[in-house]
């Protein structure tokens, strides 16, 4: 039988005045028996004891005051992310790589931002929050299930394809997870048209910079969602396959479902949800909204997180340092190439006047080795490599000589002859046609040094024979070969122009 609150209370009262009278009652015996020997020292023990009980009753009103206090409800300072010290030095090295180069990017707007980037970046290696974002096809269920998980609505949601236009992210909470969260809802793939190709390379960014990438599927994988999903597992991308609108699915058809989502991603985690389920319909007629069915998400989530979390974002700031690497790169290695073939421009009009003043018997690229020579030794200073004219000169007669062994200095003549619709004949237009045809020959040098120069002043496996045939077929399509001898005609001196003129030779050809 339960004894009643009051009765309890009423012998805790007893029992507390019980001791509080036993004590009290010591305590006067104790100051006689001492007041018999010395009153002074009665008195002093007297007044210690009642310090010692003031003291006690100061400690207790203390700490009842401190566990009383209500805890603030406001969100506690993020402690920073301390990564890996072997991750911390390679993004550092990548990010120092990176400033060395952000001098040399001439386009002022892409020089910005590469900078942008490397500073967002070393942010990161101080402090960093991490970032879930929500990818898959359009109107899959990304924004619902955004909705979902921030149990409010965050963005309209619609079943016509492209209702989320950017990437538009949000501040989420997650009990267990000390870190601040954001999620990031993304335009859905495989939209139509020229705006839905620009959003669709918009979320694929987006889901390559998350930390964890939740991916939307209501059913199972086209083909190009599958290749979506194996270039991000390709660049390691840690993810969830989240199947969506199970509650439109008969039991057997959901299982079988997820089945074969399992067997054709055989790593992937699956968690079956229902962001938005539909409204039940009672007999009466009355539709009754139902709860979201993400529980089971929510739980992964927080797995992933709590265990993975520390890891996931070193991978994703060295993946995202290597990356911004690499786009520097590319960027160099483009303003390098137009500045390559902007020389290769320059010299083949070059090596034409050449020969144009000083014709000879044959096209014959030893002769004017000094000028090519000169275009390996600016192309070289355009790609970091300096060599002296000698070595130019060397690297010059090397390639002439694979040009003539090849009979490609023949195979251009020729090229060059029929695009001019002439035969071979008279002084001035041989000339013109040697003329021509070393510009055409300086053109197929140049590249083929550009790709030299490119390839770290290597010629690749199959050597320089490979280079010069490649670039020679590369150059010798009719259109490529029209225009050449079109622009070539143009900087030829005016009298070659004339006497190239085919309607003036015909019209000499009747008057002899």
């Amino acid at each position: 039988m339960r004894i009643p609150r009051l009765a309890l209370i009423a012998i805790g009262i007893g029992l507390v005045l019980s001791l509080m009278l036993w004590l009290t009652n010591t305590l006067l015996q104790l100051y006689v028996s001492v007041s018999a020997t010395s009153v002074l020292l009665a008195n002093l023990l007297l007044i210690g004891i009642g310090a010692l009980f003031l003291t006690l009753v100061g400690i207790l009103i203390y700490y009842g005051v401190v566990f009383s206090r209500p805890r603030r409800k406001g969100k506690s300072q993020k402690a920073p992310i301390r990564l890996p010290e072997q991750t911390s030095a390679v993004v550092g090295q990548t990010l120092q790589a990176v400033r060395r180069q952000v001098a040399n990017i001439q386009d002022e707007v892409a020089r910005q931002a590469v900078l942008l980037r490397s500073q967002q970046l070393e942010q990161n290696l101080k402090y960093r929050e991490l970032h879930i974002v929500v990818f898959g096809t359009g109107s899959a269920g990304k924004t619902s299930l955004v909705n979902a998980l921030l149990g409010r609505v965050a963005g309209s949601v619609s079943p016509i394809m492209g209702t989320t236009t950017i990437g538009e992210t949000y501040q989420f909470d997650l009990k267990g997870i000390q870190r601040a969260l954001h999620i990031t809802d993304t335009p859905g793939l495989l939209e139509v048209g020229i705006a839905g190709t620009e959003r669709e390379e918009a979320a694929r960014q987006l889901a390559t910079e998350a930390d964890l990438l939740l991916f939307v599927v209501d059913g199972d994988l086209t083909q190009s969602e599958y290749k979506a999903l194996s270039a991000l597992q390709n660049i390691g991308k840690r993810f969830i396959l989240v199947f969506n609108k199970i509650d439109r699915y008969p039991t057997a058809d959901r299982d079988a479902i997820v089945q074969r989502l399992q067997a054709r991603v055989p790593d992937a985690e699956i968690v079956a949800i229902a962001a938005a389920p539909q409204a039940l319909k009672l007999t009466s007629g009355e539709a009754v909204e139902r709860n979201p069915e993400i529980v089971a998400l929510l739980r992964q989530i927080v797995t992933i997180l709590r265990s993975e979390g520390e890891e996931l974002l070193a991978d994703n700031i060295l993946l995202q340092a290597s990356r911004l690497g690499d786009d520097v790169k590319q960027l160099m290695d483009d303003q390098r190439l137009k500045q390559a073939n902007r020389l290769v421009d320059r010299f083949q009009w070059i090596e034409a006047g050449v020969i144009w003043i000083t014709p000879l018997p044959v096209v014959d690229l030893l002769a004017t080795a000094v000028v090519n020579a000169q275009l390996v030794v600016e192309l070289g200073r355009v790609y970091g490599c300096e060599m002296d004219l000698e070595r130019g000169k060397e690297l010059a007669l090397s390639l002439a000589k694979t040009l003539g062994g090849l009979g490609i200095v023949t195979g251009v003549m020729e090229v060059i002859t029929t695009a001019l619709e002439l035969s071979v004949g008279g002084y001035v237009v041989g000339k013109s046609i040697q003329s021509i045809s070393a510009a055409y020959l300086t053109r197929i040098a140049g590249k083929s040094f550009v790709q030299y120069f490119r390839n770290d002043q290597d010629w690749g496996d199959g050597g320089i024979t490979a280079v010069v045939k490649q670039q020679f077929e590369l150059n010798r399509r009719d259109d490529f070969v029209k225009a050449f001898v079109k622009e070539a005609i143009a900087q030829l001196p005016k009298e070659a122009v004339n006497l190239l003129n085919p309607q003036r030779l015909q019209s000499e050809a009747k008057d002899l």
